[in-house]
């Protein structure tokens, strides 16, 4: 089997790549940047999503809460206890 001399490479006989005229890396860039920016606008929403749920919770608690110390005092008006 022959080898080849020490120190000495043998020149690659693929030619360069072709460089692509076409927009196909910009575009490529434009659709991950626009992936990006969906992934952050859908994790802004959930986070928008939890808050807006905690919010309502409290409002309803504190309604009912209202509510209830009414109704408790208008039975103990109404009673006398």
């Amino acid at each position: 089997m022959a080898r080849p001399e020490p120190g000495v490479r043998p020149e690659p006989s693929t030619p360069p790549p072709p460089v692509d005229p076409s927009d196909a890396i910009r575009s490529a860039y434009r659709f991950h940047r626009a992936k990006r920016r969906a992934r952050v606008e859908q994790r802004r929403r959930t986070r928008r999503a939890g808050m807006r749920f905690y919010v309502t919770l409290v409002a309803l608690v504190f309604v009912i809460v209202v509510l209830g110390l009414t109704v408790w005092h208008e039975i103990q008006k109404l009673f006398g206890l």
